[in-house]
């Protein structure tokens, strides 16, 4: 019983998706570009549960590059309508369209003189003949066994809201760097905003040794910096090798003298190295690929500025 009751519910809703494609009109397409021009907030004002359907639509379109706020309908008369102004374009949101405490916003959204939008599922009610358009989100059918508890009318509201970010989207050409400029502290922020040299290792933070540096000591100063190699550098600061733990066992298996060599003689020549300006992701995409756990990281005359360590990346939250 409790599987049928799933499937139906789930069958009702996905239903009531399918039948929106079918009302996507001219209002659609004015909608999206209304709220393209406009040049003050996109306000959305519901009540109940639809009213938390705006709250996600008005969370969207900020997030994507259309600056909103949510307006509690009931609130909105005791106040809270100093918030819209002139420019803003108002969506409000009712199912039947005669939700007492949005409609009663309408005299005084219109002697504002702001866009309002409609998203109702009866076209002929009062919140649909008094706004300058209406989006159509109407439902067959409700999924909720009794008829009484919205569920796939507010599916319906919440897709038709996602449809026009989605179109925003394309509309102002918002590209994934503008969306993680708004998620800074999300792991997509991280992923699209952080550098190699925001997580590199940095000054005593890593081993760094000239080419006639015996082995022996390299490996002291491997140990004081606690990481798993050293960069080696020319006399002129340039960027010339590494020595890891792996050239160590490779060579000390046939070289008795090998503590005592210049570093020069066993190093890594020509390395991987990544700028000090690329993404952190993309390093740690390097890692993977070339099987590595640290890199040398260099500026664009082949200096060196730091080292990444795969627990660099660890530690930015990068890998989870």
């Amino acid at each position: 019983m409790p599987l049928k009751r799933a499937k139906d519910v789930l069958e009702i809703e996905a239903a009531a998706l399918k039948s929106l494609i079918s009302r996507l009109d001219d209002n659609f397409k004015k909608a999206v570009s209304i709220i393209t021009k406009c040049k003050g907030r996109v306000v959305v004002a519901g009540m109940g549960k639809t009213g938390i359907i705006g709250h996600k639509i008005s969370a969207t379109l900020s997030s994507t590059g259309t600056p909103s706020i949510f307006m509690h309908s009931a609130e909105a008369v005791h106040g809270d309508l100093g918030q819209v102004g002139r420019e803003d374009v108002v969506i409000l949101i009712s199912s039947s369209g005669e939700t007492e405490e949005t409609v009663r916003l309408l005299p005084s959204l219109k002697k504002i003189g702001c866009k309002t939008i409609a998203m109702t599922g009866d076209l002929k009610s009062s919140l649909a003949r008094y706004c300058d358009l209406v989006l159509n989100v109407g439902v067959d059918k409700e999924g909720c066994p009794l008829g009484l508890a919205p569920m796939a009318s507010t599916t319906a509201t919440l897709a038709m809201g996602d449809a026009l970010a989605a179109c925003l989207i394309d509309r102002k050409n918002f590209k994934q760097e503008d969306f993680a400029f708004f998620h800074p502290g999300g792991s997509l922020g991280r992923r699209l905003l952080l550098k190699v040299e925001d997580v590199m290792r940095k000054g005593r933070h890593f081993a760094v040794v000239a080419t006639t540096t015996p082995v022996k000591e390299v490996l002291l100063e491997i140990t004081a910096a606690r990481c798993g190699s050293a960069c080696i550098v020319d006399a002129k600061k340039k960027f010339v090798g590494i020595f890891t733990d792996g050239d160590l066992r490779r060579h000390l298996k046939e070289d008795e003298a090998l503590l005592n060599r210049e570093v020069s003689e066993v190093m890594t020549k020509s390395p991987l190295t990544i700028d000090k300006d690329r993404l952190a992701v993309e390093a740690f995409e390097l890692l993977i690929q070339k099987k590595v756990d640290e890199l040398p990281v260099v500026d664009c005359k082949n200096r060196l500025v730091g080292l990444l360590d795969v627990q660099d990346l660890l530690k930015a939250g990068l890998i989870r």
